[in-house]
């Protein structure tokens, strides 16, 4: 008498995404750019939860002096990734295994080398704590108000109109809390110029297409808007 034996159920992606030693579950995007940035290399990368949608993953990865992110899209029988479609995790982690080149929107081009570990061996060494003083300044809980410089980054080279200076090093850097305005520049006539407002000047840059002028734009415009909610913060705290 033959035994009959049940097929064993597939697994589940979340238990194979568990298995993966690189797959980081619910980091956020501010995280993993904290991460790779202060631990990581040229060419780390992370596999995330994307919070946009249920179906969508993250793959953060690490260029030089900046972390890009690009969708991973599972639509049930398979992953999406850049122009290619892969039918099982197993086939995606493959492609990743043989260090693919990916490049963005931009331009950049970046080999996929190091997968990060959510499991890193840490030291359980802890500091003594030999003073401890109370000030009394009169403050209280609601004066402890959680703050951190953002986190978004974005790298390249850009062209000031005006006067060419010949150099192999950035000539200026520009302190944002004093810009106003991050906008396209139409009087040039071309879509990959745009300009920043300061007080006393106007700097009118150029990006390579117009793609990259829309992503310096909408990078540069979000920093801007974290420096004002800081601010607003800063200001009603003292106000307070």
């Amino acid at each position: 008498m033959t035994e009959h034996r049940e097929p064993r159920p597939a697994p589940r992606l979340d238990e194979e995404l568990q298995a993966l030693g690189w797959y980081h579950d619910n980091l956020t995007r501010h995280a993993a750019e904290a991460l790779l940035l202060s631990n990581g290399q040229d060419g780390s990368y992370l596999l995330r939860k994307s919070n946009e949608r249920e179906d969508l993953y993250s793959l953060s990865v690490r260029g030089k002096d900046s972390v890009k992110h690009f969708h991973v899209e599972h639509t049930g029988s398979s992953f999406k990734f850049g122009f290619n479609e892969f039918a099982s995790l197993k086939e995606l982690v493959m492609h990743f295994a043989n260090q693919p080149l990916i490049g963005s929107e931009t331009g950049t081009l970046i080999v996929l080398k190091h997968p990060y570990p959510c499991k890193v061996e840490e030291p359980s060494i802890y500091e003594s704590v030999r003073v401890h003083t109370a000030m009394q300044t009169g403050r209280t809980e609601s004066d402890l108000v959680p703050s951190a410089p953002s986190l978004g980054t974005k790298e390249g080279y850009l062209i000031k109109q005006g006067k060419i200076v010949k150099a192999t090093e950035p000539i200026r850097a520009l302190d944002l809390t004093e810009c106003s305005a991050v906008q396209f520049d139409y009087s040039q006539e071309r879509v990959n110029c745009f300009c920043l407002v300061f007080p006393l000047r106007t700097y009118y840059l150029c990006a390579k297409t117009g793609i990259e002028a829309d992503e310096w734009i909408k990078i540069l415009r979000w920093k801007l808007s974290q420096i004002r909610r800081q601010l607003e913060q800063r200001n009603s705290a003292l106000n307070s």
